[in-house]
C-alpha cells in the first residue's frame, strides 16, 4: 500500500492568520474569544465568538473575486495558498490529472443565504437575487475554485459531516492517494458561521456557551462548570502526497498520515452516545488502519467542545481504547480556537502535525476542575504546553447526526 505524507500546511484561524502565528499562540495558551463584531448581538443569548482578527480580503483578492465568493470560500483559498507555498509546488511540472481537491464545510455559504433570503423576504416579492447567489452558497464551491485556480483535474468533491467534515476530507484524500487514484491532494475545510442565523440556531439548541461576562475563559473542556462551545471561524489546508512522488520532486516531508477511519454513533440527532460507541469504533478502526497499537499513541487532540454531554462521552470512549493512562497527553485546543465546526478537524490535524514536528503539545486552557469520573485518569495538559517526544498523534472529530472521523499522524521515518 502506498504511503502518504504531508508536505504543506496552511491555516487562517482566530488565533493566527498563518501557521506560524497559529502555532505560537496555540502553544502559549492564547484565547481567540472576543465580543462579536460581525453583527449586533444585543438580543442574542451569546455575545462572543472566536473571530479572525486582521483579515483583509483585499490583500489576497481582487474586488471582482470578493463579489463572487462567500467568506468561507475566501478563508479556504487563503489557507491553501499558504500550504502550496510551504510545499514548494510547481504544478506545471507535475501531472495535474493526478492531483485533486477534497474540501469540506459544514454550512457552506450560509452568510450569503442569510443575506439573499433576508433581502427577498423584506422586499416587495420581486426576485432580485444575485447571479452569484447559488455558486456562493453551495458547499462544493471551494473545491471547484481551488482546482480552477491551480488547473487540477484530478478527484474533486466536497464532504459534509457537520463538525467532522474536514477530518472526513483528510481521510478521503488520504485514501485516494493510498489506493493509487491520485499522486497529490489538496484537502481541508473552511467555515464562516459567525452570523445571526447560526448564533441564533445554536443558541436555540442550547449548544453555545452564554458566559458573556468572561468570553476568554468560556471554553473550558472537561471542566465541571462548562456550559457549551464557543463558535469560531477560519480554514485550514493540507497538501497530501504519495511518498515517492514527494521524494522525486525534493519536497520537505513534515509528517506522515498513518491512518484514518469514519464511523457513526447511530444514536441521536445532535447528542453523542453516552458511552461513546461511535467514538470508540472510530478510534479503534483508525489505529487498525494505521497498523498501530493504543500504546503507540503519544498525544490525542480531543474533539472536546466544552459541552456537558459531549466531553464525557468522548472521554469514556478514550478510556475504553487507552485505559486509564496518564502517560498519554490529551488536550482540547478548542479552548483557544473555539469550535470551527466543519473546519475544526483540519485545524486540529495541524495541531497534531506541529506537535510531532516540534515536540510540543499544546495545552487545554481555562479548565480548573476535571470531571470527577476522569480525575487522575489522563494528563489533560492543563494550563500550559509541554515538551514531549511525539511520534504518533490522533485527532478526533464528531458531528451532529452522529458522524465520527478519527485521523492518525506519525513522524516520517524512511
Amino acid at each position: 500500500m502506498r504511503r502518504v505524507v504531508i508536505t504543506g500546511i496552511g491555516a487562517l484561524t482566530p488565533i493566527g492568520n498563518t501557521v506560524d502565528e497559529f502555532w505560537t499562540n496555540l502553544t502559549n495558551g492564547v484565547s481567540g474569544a472576543v465580543p462579536i463584531s460581525h453583527f449586533d448581538t444585543t438580543k442574542f443569548k451569546t455575545h462572543f465568538a472566536c473571530e479572525i482578527n486582521g483579515f483583509n480580503p483585499l490583500e489576497h483578492f481582487e474586488r471582482s473575486e470578493i463579489r463572487k465568493y462567500d467568506l468561507y470560500t475566501l478563508y479556504g483559498i487563503v489557507a491553501v495558498k499558504e500550504a502550496v507555498k510551504m510545499a514548494g509546488i510547481d504544478f506545471d511540472s507535475l501531472d495535474k490529472n493526478r492531483i485533486g481537491v477534497i474540501w469540506g464545510s459544514g454550512n457552506g455559504g450560509l452568510k450569503t443565504f442569510e443575506e439573499q433570503v433576508t433581502e427577498f423576504a423584506t422586499g416587495d416579492g420581486t426576485p432580485r437575487f444575485s447571479p452569484f447567489f447559488i455558486p456562493k452558497m453551495i458547499v462544493n464551491m471551494p473545491a471547484g475554485i481551488i482546482s480552477i485556480k491551480y488547473g487540477l483535474r484530478g478527484v474533486n468533491f466536497s464532504t459534509v459531516s457537520a463538525c467532522a467534515t474536514s477530518n472526513t476530507s483528510i481521510i478521503d484524500a488520504f485514501n485516494y492517494i493510498k489506493w493509487g487514484k491520485a499522486n497529490m491532494m489538496i484537502t481541508g475545510g473552511s467555515e464562516a458561521p459567525i452570523i445571526p442565523v447560526s448564533i441564533g440556531g445554536f443558541n436555540a439548541s442550547r449548544a453555545l456557551s452564554t458566559r458573556n461576562d468572561s468570553p476568554q475563559t468560556a471554553s473550558r473542556p472537561f471542566d465541571v462548570t462548562r456550559d457549551g462551545f464557543v463558535i469560531g471561524e477560519g480554514g485550514g489546508a493540507l497538501i497530501l502526497e504519495e511518498l515517492e512522488h514527494a521524494k522525486k520532486r525534493g519536497a520537505r516531508i513534515i509528517a506522515e498520515v498513518a491512518g484514518g477511519a469514519m464511523a457513526a454513533d447511530a444514536y441521536h440527532l445532535t447528542g453523542t452516545h453516552p458511552q461513546g460507541e461511535g467514538a470508540y469504533l472510530g478510534m479503534t478502526l483508525a489505529l487498525e488502519d494505521a497498523e498501530l497499537k493504543p500504546s503507540d499513541v503519544d498525544y490525542v487532540n480531543a474533539h472536546a467542545t466544552s459541552t456537558p454531554l459531549g466531553d464525557v462521552s468522548e472521554m469514556r470512549a478514550i478510556q475504553r481504547v487507552f485505559g486509564r493512562n496518564s502517560s498519554i497527553n490529551i488536550s482540547a485546543t478548542k479552548s483557544m480556537t473555539g469550535h470551527l465546526l466543519g473546519a475544526a478537524g483540519v485545524i486540529e490535524a495541524i495541531a497534531c502535525i506541529k506537535a510531532i514536528e516540534t515536540g510540543i503539545i499544546p495545552p487545554t486552557i481555562n479548565t480548573k476542575t476535571i470531571e470527577p469520573e476522569f480525575e487522575g485518569a489522563f494528563n489533560f495538559t492543563l494550563g500550559k504546553s509541554v515538551k514531549k517526544d511525539v511520534r504518533v498523534a490522533m485527532s478526533n472529530t464528531f458531528g451532529f447526526g452522529g458522524h465520527i472521523a478519527t485521523s492518525v499522524y506519525k513522524r516520517y521515518e524512511e
